[in-house]
This record gives C-alpha cells, sequence and structure tokens, in this order.
C-alpha cells in the first residue's frame, strides 16, 4: 500500500548532519519530517519520466533543507544515499511488495522490490520457466507486466524511484529502466566477476537468520524443497543468476544508478549496456594511467557500428565528472565530418551534458581560430571541432594546451585521423588521453592502434549480433574475375582487344594490370551490373531495397547508369 519504507528511511536520514557556524550540527525534527516528505510524496502531474528524473537528481545530488543554526537561517543539502561508501548504506529487499493502483482499491504487487535506504531501487518481476501453460518466452511476459504497471492507472508512483527494472525466469533475464520500450531490454555479460566468483556466490551457504527470513512465512513444504535442494550437491550457476549478482550487488546497483544512467530529451531515459559499462571503467583506469613524460595514456574502443558509441562517450563525460580525480578534465570531441559533429553535440545536449543552446553553440569550434583560442585559453568543459581545423588552427600562437587534463575523443578514428592533421592536433595537446572510437574491424597491425594506443576494449559484431544488439551480415562471395593474375587478364584481353595492334594491346595490358583499372573496366562493371539486377529480381521480395557499396564514385556512377538501362531496369 506504500512505496516507500519510511521507518528505514527515517533511521538513515537522521544519521545526517552539516556544517554551520563551524560546527557539526544534526538534522531537526521538522527538517526530517520535510525531507521524508519529499521523498515519499512524489508530484506526477507532469508524467512519470519527468517524475523519475526529479527523483534522480535527488537521489545523485542531495535535497537542499532549510535550519536554523544560533538563530542564522541555512540551507544545507542532505545526501539520500552514501555513493563513496555502499557499505553505509542500508540495503533489504522483499517480495510480493502491494503497491495501492492510481485512483482506486485495487492493488498491484511486484514480485520483488530491492531498497537502498527505504526507496526502492530495483524492481524485479519473477515468472515461471514454464510461463503458467502461457506460450512464448516468460521473460517477456516480466517484461510486459512493468511496463504496463508503469501506466497511469496502475502504479507508476513505485516506479518514480526505480532505477533498474528486471524480469527473471528461473533460467536467464533481461534488465531496462523506467520507460524502456521492451525490444531495447537486454541480456548482460558480465566482465569483472569470474566464473570461479559467480559460482562461489551462488552456493554461499544462507545463515540461519536468513533461513528464517526467507521461510518462517512460507509453508514447511517450501523449506523442505529448499534443504533437499541444498543436500543434493552444489548447484550450477544460471544466467538468472549472473544477471542477479552482475546488477544487484551493493556496489554494482549504486554504480549503475550513478554513472551509467542518464536522461535523455529524444529518447528517454537510458541504462548502459554492458560493453558501454565495462569499457568505460577500462577508459578510467587507462586514462588515470600517466606516462613516463606525465601526460595521459589513451586507446582505441573499438565497439562495433550499432552498439551505441555516442551515448558510450557522453556516459563517459558524466562519469568524469563524478570521478574525484579526474573531474577536473576538459573533453575535446573530433570529427571528420560536419553532419557527425552535429550528430554527437545533439547527442551530449539530449544527455544533459551541454546545458542549453548557449551552452552547446560554445562548445563548437566554427573556426580554426575560435579553436585555437578555446583550445589555449578557453574554459568550456567541452569542445566540438573538425579535424581538419586543426590545419589552420596550429599555425597561431595560442593553440597549445600541455595540461594532462584534457581527454580528446575521436569519433571513427579509423577513417581520417591521420597525417598532418592528426601530427598537427597531437602537437597542440602533447600532454592530452587521446581516445579513439570506432565501429570498423581493425586489423592487428592496425594503424589506429599504432596512432591512439591498444585496444581498451572491443564488442565485435559477432558478439552484438548474440546479443541481440544488431541484426546478423550474411554474406555470398560473387567473383567477376577480380583477382589480378596473367590468366585473367589474358583471357579478358582476347575478348576486347581483338583488332588491335600487338603494340596497342601491350600498353593496354600495363594499364589494366594495375588493379584499380581492373575494378573498373567496363566490362567488369557491366557484368557487376547485369549479375545484381537478376539476383535482385530473383530473390529479393517487392518493396525491399538494396544498397551498393563501390571502390570509388566513378565505379557507382558507371554501374547506376547501366543499371538504369532498359536491359537491366526491366529485372528491376
Amino acid at each position: 500500500m506504500r512505496w516507500c519504507w519510511r521507518p528505514v528511511l527515517r533511521e538513515e536520514l537522521s544519521k545526517r548532519s552539516f556544517m554551520a557556524g563551524g560546527k557539526t550540527c544534526q538534522l531537526s525534527e521538522k527538517a526530517l519530517d520535510n525531507l521524508i516528505s519529499q521523498v515519499c510524496s512524489p508530484a506526477l502531474n507532469e508524467g512519470l519520466l519527468k517524475a523519475n528524473e526529479r527523483m534522480y537528481n535527488h537521489l545523485l545530488y542531495g535535497i537542499a533543507v532549510t535550519e536554523f543554526v544560533d538563530g542564522k537561517k541555512v540551507n544545507p543539502t542532505i545526501a539520500l544515499i552514501d555513493w563513496e561508501h555502499p557499505e553505509n548504506n542500508q540495503f533489504h529487499f522483499t517480495e510480493e511488495f502491494t503497491v495501492l493502483r492510481s485512483g482506486g482499491v485495487e492493488t498491484r504487487r511486484p514480485d520483488i522490490v530491492c531498497f537502498v535506504n527505504g526507496i526502492p531501487l530495483a524492481v524485479i518481476e519473477a515468472k515461471s520457466p514454464a510461463g503458467h501453460g502461457k506460450k512464448g518466452p516468460t521473460i517477456d511476459e516480466g517484461i510486459s507486466q512493468s511496463i504496463r504497471n508503469q501506466f497511469n492507472d496502475e502504479i507508476p508512483q513505485l516506479f518514480v524511484y526505480s532505477q533498474l527494472l528486471l524480469s527473471i525466469n528461473g533460467h536467464d533475464g533481461r534488465y531496462g529502466t523506467c520507460h524502456t520500450p521492451m525490444k531495447f531490454w537486454a541480456a548482460w555479460r558480465e566482465e569483472d566477476i569470474t566464473d570461479a566468483q559467480m559460482y562461489a556466490l551462488r552456493n554461499h551457504p544462507l545463515s540461519t537468520e536468513q533461513i528464517h527470513a526467507l521461510f518462517d512465512h512460507r509453508p514447511s513444504a517450501d523449506l523442505n524443497w529448499y534443504q533437499q535442494l541444498i543436500a543434493a550437491g552444489e548447484l550450477a550457476v544460471s544466467g538468472q543468476d549472473k544477471l542477479l549478482i552482475s546488477l544487484l550487488s551493493p556496489e554494482r546497483l549504486l554504480e549503475m544508478t550513478r554513472f551509467f544512467t542518464l536522461f535523455d530529451k529524444k529518447t528517454g531515459k537510458i541504462v548502459a549496456r554492458y560493453q558501454q559499462v565495462f569499457g568505460i571503467k577500462r577508459l578510467l583506469e587507462r586514462i588515470s594511467t600517466r606516462r613516463p613524460d606525465g601526460g595521459r595514456e589513451g586507446g582505441v574502443i573499438w565497439h562495433t557500428t550499432g552498439s551505441g558509441k555516442s551515448y558510450t562517450m557522453v556516459f563517459l563525460s558524466k562519469a568524469l565528472i563524478l570521478h574525484d580525480s579526474l573531474k577536473r578534465c576538459r573533453i575535446v570531441v573530433v570529427t571528420d565530418r560536419i553532419d557527425l559533429e552535429e550528430q554527437l553535440s545533439s547527442t551530449f545536449a539530449s544527455g544533459g551534458e551541454l546545458a542549453g543552446k548557449k551552452d552547446k553553440a560554445n562548445a563548437m569550434a566554427t573556426s580554426g581560430q575560435m579553436l585555437a583560442k578555446q583550445i589555449g585559453s578557453g574554459k568550456e568543459r567541452i569542445i566540438f571541432t573538425l579535424i581538419q581545423k586543426f590545419n589552420s588552427a596550429t599555425k597561431l600562437p595560442e593553440c597549445v594546451n600541455t595540461s594532462p587534463d584534457i581527454i580528446v575523443l575521436i569519433d571513427e578514428g579509423h577513417r581520417s585521423q591521420g597525417g598532418e592533421n592528426h601530427v598537427r592536433m597531437k602537437l597542440a595537446l602533447p600532454n592530452a588521453a587521446f581516445v579513439a572510437f570506432t565501429g570498423t574491424p581493425l586489423l592487428k597491425e592496425d594503424k589506429t592502434t599504432n596512432k591512439f594506443g591498444p585496444i581498451v576494449h572491443a564488442y565485435t559484431m559477432q558478439r552484438a549480433v548474440e546479443d541481440k544488439a544488431v541484426t546478423p551480415l550474411l554474406y555470398e562471395e560473387r567473383i567477376p574475375d577480380l583477382e589480378v593474375n596473367d590468366r585473367a587478364i589474358d583471357a579478358w584481353f582476347d575478348r576486347i582487344t581483338d583488332g588491335l595492334s600487338e603494340a596497342q594491346k601491350a600498353d593496354l595490358k600495363r594499364k589494366y594490370a594495375r588493379k584499380g583499372e581492373v575494378y573498373s573496366a567496363d566490362d567488369r562493371i557491366r557484368l557487376i551490373a547485369l549479375d545484381i539486377a537478376t539476383h535482385f529480381s530473383k530473390n529479393i521480395d517487392e518493396g525491399l531495397k538494396g544498397q551498393l557499396a563501390c571502390d570509388s564514385k566513378i565505379s557507382a556512377i558507371n554501374i547506376k547508369s547501366i543499371l538504369m538501362k532498359p536491359g537491366c531496369l526491366s529485372q528491376l
């Protein structure tokens, strides 16, 4: 019938103190009452998501109260959670938590609710693997119930506080957060907790006190079942176990809430996926490392296309602010195309890392001269620039900053972040940490890693497909005399040089032995175009589309011109 555990919340807040007039003061009963009222009476008039964001800010930054010390008014900010010391908080969970529906007398009972200092931060729907006789995935059933319970006429007041939502079925599970659509609920792969540690936690015996708390209110048959299960031997670790251990250990729950949650103005509330979490954690470790010359170490984040690299940058920016030793760092975001620069700056703005339009405008280096000023003497925490602007910026004497407290994030680092512009960028920021983000598979000796450092974290296409984060890429090889060798060239020349002199043939043979010339040869282009037209008409359903990638613009234009001819067009 309630959503906060008031006795625990009061007990925890009564421990809080504040400094005023040079002395430590305890909270008054009135201030305690006001604090608890603010936490336990959330306003939903602007909708659940807005209320959830307000509560998130209270959790993260605390709530200001009014106190009078020696007759003087003070307004200390009181923390609801001790983020730095998880052990100083109280952690509880309960099952079948009864909550009154909005505007009615009926109730809902989420299966498990997890509390931190009496505040419900996580809600779990636990379903039977059998699905109660229903068809379809039972994890989806739990997700549907979580989504339903957030509706205005259900129990949205409980979800004002929620940071993690889980759906489990005895074998496996997925997680999301407030307002996460079903298709974005994700699986989790743990990288910090070893299998041996998972196994030890799964088989750690319950204390007598824990057994009484779990079974005293249940039928005796439940306790008998548990005792027989334990007596049968050690238990295997399931996907459900891994999800619960990974996300709901006290330290990880607070970490996910504090560092890996953000509100996007367009997308809504976002909780990081595991590759973003561990990629950022590895990056923070790497950036915190100093080179012998005092500069910061960098590296490469190789996360496949579609895995959320832009949001990874935003999560990193947020984590830097909350990281004591890195919060003074400035960020320079470097791209090679105007559209990418606009996309990234918009993502940072929507994600709350840029305060508003003015903040975003000030962050954009619109010219080399402006970039030089921002680097040399600017105070902007975040700067967005094109790599090409370093060419003109570094010709100005003010375009240099030797501070190690600069993090350079390079988008699509494999592509055009090389040559003279790359050299100029590093000369302007000699002690900065350079972090390259790429979604393109890297070769063993790829120049990206040579320029930016080792691969700090990788999330491959294969792993993304296994996680169902992206759709699989299917490949069928088709070779129209592609490789350059004497036999292929001779056979090809026999067809197209009939009637030419031997000197003319020799000249053409030297020309077309270059691979680029062979690739763009008219007969080969025509053969490819006809093959595309035939394959598309026979194998692709009506209404669907295809995309063609070529080695050059001229090849693309030539293939298009052939495809548009009547002979090909009739097949498409």
